[in-house]
């Protein structure tokens, strides 16, 4: 197995089900990842040694995933000169999601972490394989791959739509 690129991390377990999509399409596109559980509150030691020997291990990446304050990103960040990929994670003690989106996307200059959407770890995972895929001819390839088979189901359900009756006009379809 080669090392992994990728270095998911969350602030509890109960995270992953978000952050496992990450993880599914980084392994379709054929990225080497880990997966951990990292917490910047109840294991602040353990998230410093973590982002400070992730570039050493090679990592190229790291996705961090966090709910309620959601400080494990933007931490993180501090602590590494890798990309950080912050994944907001509506949490059951969170106000709707948005502490969580405002903790990871109002990060103070010098200390960057791109931000995808709410529950968003699909996107983050996407994210850092066009960041590897930049370096990478072969996961380049995989994505633009990845992306015409988005366009082709996009092509596909158009077709059907019209072989159904649809048509369009200028406010729409309609059928």
């Amino acid at each position: 197995m080669s090392k992994p690129q990728v270095g998911i991390i969350m602030g509890s377990q109960s995270d992953l089900p978000v952050m496992s999509e990450a993880a599914d399409i980084l392994e379709e596109l054929g990225v080497t990842i880990e997966v951990t559980v990292v917490s910047a509150h109840r294991t602040p030691h353990r998230m410093v040694e973590y982002a400070e020997k992730a570039a050493s291990r090679d990592l190229k990446v790291i996705i961090a995933g966090a709910g309620g304050a959601a400080h494990l990103p933007g931490m993180v960040a501090s602590l590494t000169t890798l990309p950080v990929i912050g994944v907001p994670v509506k949490s059951r003690n969170s106000i709707d999601g948005w502490d969580s989106v405002l903790s990871i996307l109002q990060m103070p200059g010098g200390i960057p972490v791109a931000t995808v959407a709410l529950d968003g770890a699909k996107n983050a995972g996407i994210l850092a394989a066009e960041i590897i895929g930049a370096f990478d001819q072969k996961i380049g390839k995989n994505l633009q791959d990845y992306k015409e088979s988005l366009k082709e189901k996009v092509l596909e359900s158009a077709k059907s739509m019209e072989e159904n009756g649809w048509r369009g006009n200028k406010i729409g379809f309609k059928k």
